[in-house]
């Protein structure tokens, strides 16, 4: 399937780093199966060779952050959705860019705008003359992978049009469904610092992010090589396409397969419930927190080469998935306690299940 890049204007239709990890892994091993008679899975190895070219790509655009990249491709490979905050000029819009066009698939961006309007998103029924009859006409929503720059710009009606989209991968218009392509994924960027024009995303909103992810500036090595190779080139015009939806897919399926022992499971579980007891938090993650932490350290498993999970992946995802969706207390704001604090709290005094086999 060739890219197909659209835009979205008003009125036209159309965290934080985990450890230094390199962005893919440096094992393999293999997980297949078969579905209506053909590869249903990819092995391990093609997981392997296919997340070191897309984070290779990423990386000419995003020079210095591999462990921003390596969450992106958890993300990917997880089913879910990443929202970039940071300040500008650090590479958000780049970062979620060049994600988008390092994979052969449908890719739309929408310029989020206060006066950005919900069917400028989802899509809007068009009466037709000829046929004496509404058609619908698809947004930009309708795509594999949307960019959505500057999200808490557009008004909270207008967010509320992803809901839907997120987590149910369908767009319901005018009490009509349509179900979205897989693989669906949105990539948003957001300013925490300016907050003149802009509306806080709702917790409702934050929660369907899987992950959260703050790229940080450069240091002088990596701000150098930016400006050696970028000052009089952009390499997002040179980018191109290292796999495409299919494979995707398959290393999708690839992931679900990943094996998850009771006992890290009661531990994810445990994780999350933690967050619901701490004093210093007055909204702790949700059930769909759960499930997201399971899908991303399933993804952090395979991208490191196990057919398994073990405590390390859920460490290494625990804050990206878990930190964005907490509220803290005015008392822990006023400690200048971090979400990050808190989640790091969490994951060293929670009890590691024993043993050195969860397979």
């Amino acid at each position: 399937m060739t890219s197909r890049i659209q835009s979205a204007t008003p009125g036209e239709h159309q965290g934080e780093q985990a450890t230094g990890q390199a962005p893919y892994p440096t094992d393999a091993g293999s997980v297949s199966g078969r579905q209506n008679g053909r590869e249903a899975r990819a092995s391990l190895d093609e997981l392997h060779e296919t997340a070191r070219r897309i984070a290779a790509n990423v990386e000419r655009v995003l020079v210095g952050k591999p462990d921003v990249i390596r969450i992106a491709l958890v993300t990917l490979l997880a089913e879910g959705h990443l929202l970039v905050e940071d300040v500008p000029g650090v590479g958000k819009t780049s970062l979620a860019k060049a994600l988008a066009r390092s994979i052969d698939c449908t890719v739309s961006r929408i310029q989020f705008t206060p006066d950005l309007l919900p069917s400028d998103v989802t899509g809007v029924s068009i009466y037709n003359r000829q046929s004496g009859g509404f058609e619908f006409r698809p947004g930009p929503v309708f795509a594999n992978i949307v960019v959505g720059d500057e999200i808490n710009r557009a008004s909270p009606k207008t967010q509320s049009a992803l809901l839907e989209c997120m987590e149910e991968h369908q767009v319901t218009v005018d009490t009509s469904t349509y179900h979205l392509e897989e693989p669906f994924m949105v990539i948003a960027t957001q300013n925490p610092i300016e907050m003149e024009g802009t509306y806080a995303l709702p917790e409702a909103q934050r929660d369907r992010f899987t992950a959260r992810v703050s790229i940080g500036y450069p240091d002088q090595q990596a701000e150098l090589a930016m400006v050696d190779e970028h000052a009089g080139h952009n390499p997002l015009a040179d980018l191109e396409p290292v796999s495409d939806r299919e494979s995707v897919q398959r290393l999708i399926e690839t992931v679900r397969s990943v094996h998850m022992s009771p006992e890290i499971r009661r531990y994810a579980v445990d994780l999350v419930s933690a967050t619901r007891q701490v004093p210093e938090i007055r909204l702790g993650a949700s059930p769909r927190a759960t499930l997201q932490l399971v899908r991303a350290s399933r993804a952090q498993a395979a991208l490191s080469g196990r057919e398994f999970v073990v405590p390390d992946d859920l460490h290494t995802v625990a804050v990206p998935v878990l930190a964005h969706r907490m509220v803290l207390t005015t008392e822990a704001h006023a400690a200048r306690r971090s979400a990050t604090d808190v989640v790091r709290a969490i994951l060293h005094r929670v009890p590691v299940p024993q043993g050195s086999n969860h397979r």
